[in-house]
């Protein structure tokens, strides 16, 4: 199997697009409007409740310049349910790109999608899901989310470029950086971030592993009108 063997790439990257979805909602009222005082031509994207708090942080004017909607960037409405929302084309070619590749460029302008340089992502702990009374094995499936660690695994691997961003505690020490060197990050903090951000993928899915393993197969059969 062929893959990028990446070699040449910017130490210092600008923060231009940011994609966020986060379950953990503090510091975000601190982050977007840091961001846009380092950065007035930064824009955001964003999903669900958390397009809705950084709507009202930034209110209607200042939302209409620098927020939009995913599904108003891929052009797809989210399914039902939510069951649908980033995973998207336009949204992993933007999170994967590479800056020197010539055809993933000729794929931003092809799809008319955009690079992006940060992901700010955190996953609801599935610990805490399982741990509500009378929560059944369906119940616990139908909340392990799908394309929040995809975003995460997406743009940490992607350190070259873009800084994974998982942990509220990091969004001081981020914009300390952006502010000291014209709104950009560099290689090593891109790549302590992506560090945690894996570590964050891991505890999510070792928590659904233990809680799957818990079960017994059999008695599913008891959740579920199981059709011939």
């Amino acid at each position: 199997m062929a893959v990028n063997v990446v070699k040449k790439i910017d130490n210092w990257v600008k923060v231009n697009r940011v994609l966020l979805s986060v379950s953990d909602k503090s510091g975000l009222d601190e982050l977007v409007p840091a961001l846009i005082e380092i950065n007035p031509d930064i824009h955001f994207y964003s999903t669900g409740g958390t397009y809705a708090a950084i709507g009202k942080i930034l209110g209607e004017e200042k939302a209409t310049k620098h927020l939009t909607q995913v599904s108003d960037y891929t052009g797809q409405p989210e399914t039902q349910g939510g069951l649908v929302k980033t995973l998207d084309f336009k949204i992993y070619l933007g999170i994967l790109t590479e800056t020197y590749n010539e055809s993933h460029q000729e794929d931003l302008k092809r799809t008319d999608a955009y690079a992006l340089d940060m992901v700010v992502v955190n996953l609801y702990p599935f610990k805490d899901t399982v741990a509500k009374e009378g929560v059944t094995v369906e119940m616990a499936r139908a909340n392990i989310d799908i394309g929040g660690p995809t975003m995460v695994r997406a743009s940490a691997k992607n350190y070259h470029r873009v800084a994974s961003v998982v942990n509220p505690s990091d969004y001081a020490g981020i914009i300390e950086q952006l502010k000291g060197n014209d709104g950009k990050l560099n290689l090593a903090m891109r790549f302590a971030l992506t560090q945690k951000a894996f570590a964050h993928t891991a505890e999510y899915d070792s928590n659904i592993s233990a809680y799957l393993s818990k079960q017994n197969p059999e008695d599913l059969g008891n959740i579920y009108d199981l059709q011939k």
